[in-house]
């Protein structure tokens, strides 16, 4: 029994300390980006040693895989409440992807997901990510909406990554511009006209 008690104690801190040093370094590389991010100031801040975080994460760059994959999965969730909350599966579509817009113009979430996710883990390994949680979820709802005839047959896998692909570089776009909210407003505008043509009739 105190064997086990220990042991939950032991899982339990490592827990928090990952947790810790992952909120640190969310922090850091939002703010300062990737390569200007000091592992020895996210240590600090954070509260533990330079050990701790190469035996939980392995690197820096692992440390930040694992802040992106965590990224990730809370833009998805993002995506997947938004589309719940519709009155129907087309409503689901475009409520997500808007969704996605507004989630990518955080401009912590644009730092780590848009620009330095495929700089530092290159195209490949982000894609992967992406894969498992925004794309995965687009792709599965357009095969449902073509089923359901909302919108017209085509290569599910091509339309997913083409819409994707014009999601991200919308988001980026938007980043640039001196009013930012004006530029969301057209983003939203044209993709929505972009949309609209996938629908039958």
């Amino acid at each position: 029994m105190e064997k086990m008690q220990r042991r939950i104690g032991k899982a339990e801190q490592r827990e928090a300390t990952m947790a810790r040093l992952l909120e640190v370094a969310r922090q850091a590389f939002a703010t300062h980006g990737y390569a200007a991010a000091a592992t020895e100031e996210i240590v600090r801040q954070a509260g533990v040693t330079r050990g701790a975080l190469y035996h939980h994460f392995g690197s820096k760059e692992g440390l930040f895989r694992a802040v992106l994959a965590q990224v990730h999965a809370e833009v998805g969730q993002r995506i997947g409440a938004a589309a719940d909350a519709a009155a129907d599966g087309w409503q689901a579509l475009r409520e997500g992807c808007r969704a996605f817009l507004v989630a990518a113009n955080d401009p912590a979430i644009q730092r780590i997901m848009l620009v330095d996710g495929p700089a530092v883990l290159g195209w490949s390994a982000w894609r992967t990510l992406d894969e498992q949680h925004s794309m995965h979820q687009l792709q599965e709802h357009l095969a449902l909406l073509m089923q359901q005839g909302t919108v017209r047959d085509q290569p599910v896998a091509a339309l997913a990554h083409l819409l994707s692909g014009a999601m991200n570089e919308l988001a980026l776009w938007i980043a640039q511009q001196p009013d930012a909210a004006q530029a969301a407003q057209q983003a939203w505008d044209v993709l929505e006209r972009v949309l609209e043509g996938l629908r039958r009739g």
